[in-house]
């Protein structure tokens, strides 16, 4: 697979120094996890007392949010489990992204002046990819698990049937997709109350999501792809303009994916790969600043040499990156440093370089943000790691759950480039490398990511669309600096995506001399009234034993928990 070249272009010879270096570290003796809802982390906890390990304890987080955060993620979504396996050194990315239907077509939401009808491709079945979701669980629990996947299973079904209260989370992003729900009465039945948007404290009993869950639980891939649910989601999907058949979902396989390596100050980050942008992203922008001493710069100075590289990442992004089944991704020249160089050396700390000057500048409009996808990182006893990053796409995906299955279905298709240069929901901008194609993959820019040092560990990452990339970078450089994860989650987000043609600034981040001196480089800045994303990480320092773990403020539904003891230890998987 061509993914797999990364390691033998890239690390074997310092990769291979660093195991020989922490191969007879032992595990921490303690399990953590940061999750974006605290029902999912006691999920994960249960399966970890049970006997559990990390891998079983990501599949029980996973399909917990599936339930209790609907507008984020859920079994008709998919998503990207970086794990590492402590006992052998294993890294490896599991690829549970959708893919398109085979009836898809590049112009499948062209209208007849060939614009982009943006409501086929985000609201109702058209807009959903074949779900990744449950092939990814399935995968993770057979290979990676000590458990079987009805045990990891259990807690969502129990969720699922007896119900979980509406918080404000909950209710604030249904607010913004209720309007679309209530084209399909029997989707808006179970998320809804009546006409309206539930009243915090409501509680939400999804029956049929719990036989699928439990369907999946006692046939395994069977349970989903084929059969009884795959006959009524088809059923449902095609009743309402969609294209997806049977023979889609029995096609859809899961991958493992080799993931992104690269070295920043004596730490080794292992990231997401394509169909992911961000470990390529996120390696190249640390190959730019690398010879830069941030910590000597100004803040401002600072703020202008990150916003200068994350543009000319993201520009590389939408011409280069697309799913690596079907396209040529040139590896070796974004991931080199000596392209790096090329890139930095038309950086000039004194002036910003504007976007129009790059290539493939189409002029594009801003476009609005969502804090839709989730994320969790957690650590077992032993040492194993995953880092998990899940979505539907938009809050409640399509708004649409064919009927009889509880199944909320993605609206992932947006994430293809519709036409050339055309921005998607979250203004990212894509070209032929990330066309609609069938049973292609589309980008995806979530960033689960493990940073690891002889001394200390990191797994980290967010939601948050197009800043997922930049914010995970922010908390891995607040990392490489001495923070703990409170700090990383905390920290105030900046961002640049190439077009539009700015820097956003949190409020926090935002006061009246960085705008000035940012705008005198020649610099648009754009400060949001609102914050985004949703970090959550974890941490354990090797030289003093402990474990920490954090949730992102801005979202009080957010839990982390460090378990003491035997969590997460037994006998091998």
């Amino acid at each position: 697979m061509k993914v797999r070249c990364l390691t033998l272009f890239f690390a074997i010879i310092s990769l291979f120094g660093y195991a020989q270096a922490t191969a007879e570290v032992q595990g921490p003796g303690k399990a953590a996890i940061a999750s974006a809802h605290e029902l999912a982390t006691e999920a994960g906890l249960r399966i970890l007392d049970q006997g559990g390990n990390a891998f079983d304890a990501a599949v029980a987080v996973s399909a917990a949010l599936a339930v209790v955060e609907p507008a984020s993620s859920g079994i008709g979504g998919g998503g990207f489990w970086l794990l590492h396996r402590a006992a052998d050194d294993l890294s490896i990315m599991v690829d549970g992204r959708e893919t398109a239907p085979a009836a898809a077509t590049a112009d499948m939401y062209l209208d007849e002046d060939g614009r982009v009808d943006r409501d086929l491709a985000t609201n109702g079945p058209l807009a959903a990819g074949i779900p990744g979701a449950p092939a990814a669980w399935a995968h993770i629990a057979e290979q990676y698990g000590r458990l079987s996947l009805a045990d990891s299973l259990a807690p969502a079904i129990e969720l699922a049937e007896q119900g979980f209260e509406v918080d404000l989370k909950y209710q604030q992003l249904l607010n913004w997709r209720a309007h679309v729900m209530l084209r399909w009465p029997e989707t808006a039945a179970i998320f809804m109350d009546g006409e309206n948007v539930p009243d915090i404290g409501h509680r939400v009993i999804q029956t049929d999501l719990a036989a699928t869950l439990r369907a999946l639980a006692e046939q395994g891939l069977d349970g989903f792809y084929r059969g009884s649910v795959a006959e009524r989601l088809v059923a449902g999907v095609r009743d309402q303009g969609g294209i997806w058949t049977l023979e889609d979902l029995a096609g859809y396989r899961g991958v493992e994916r080799e993931p992104v390596r690269t070295e920043y100050r004596g730490y080794q980050l292992i990231t997401a790969s394509p169909p992911s942008s961000g470990g390529i992203a996120i390696a190249q922008i640390l190959n730019i600043i690398e010879p830069f001493d941030l910590a000597s710069l100004s803040r401002i100075e600072r703020v202008h040499l990150l916003s200068e590289a994350m543009r000319r990442a993201y520009r590389d992004r939408a011409l280069y990156l697309g799913d690596p089944d079907f396209v040529e991704i040139p590896y070796e020249m974004l991931l080199s440093p000596h392209y790096a160089a090329g890139l930095r050396a038309a950086i000039r700390l004194d002036r910003a370089t504007p976007s129009g000057m790059l290539a493939a500048d189409p002029g594009l409009l801003v476009r609005p943000e969502s804090d839709n996808t989730t994320h969790f990182s957690l650590i077992d006893a032993e040492g194993n790691m995953v880092s998990g990053t899940l979505t539907i796409n938009l809050p409640y995906g399509a708004a649409f759950a064919p009927p009889g299955t509880g199944v909320l279905l993605n609206n992932e298709m947006d994430d293809f480039a519709a036409a050339p240069g055309e921005p998607n929901a979250y203004g990212l901008i894509g070209f032929a490398a990330n066309a609609i194609e069938p049973g292609k993959r589309m980008l995806s820019s979530m960033t689960p990511t493990i940073v690891m040092s002889p001394d200390r560990v990191a797994v980290i990452g967010t939601p948050g669309g197009a800043r997922i990339i930049t914010m995970v970078l922010l908390g891995v450089l607040d990392f490489i600096d001495g923070n703990g994860p409170e700090s990383w989650v905390s920290m105030p987000r900046l961002h640049h995506q190439y077009q539009p043609d700015e820097i956003s600034l949190e409020r926090a981040a935002a006061d009246d001399e960085l705008k000035a001196g940012l705008e005198a480089l020649g610099h648009e800045v754009s400060v949001r009234a609102r914050p985004w994303g949703n970090m959550h990480g974890v941490m354990w320092d090797r030289t003093t034993g402990t474990v920490e773990a954090a949730h992102d403020p801005r979202w009080e539904s957010g839990s982390a928990v460090v378990a003491d003891g035997e969590a997460g230890r037994g006998g091998e998987g």
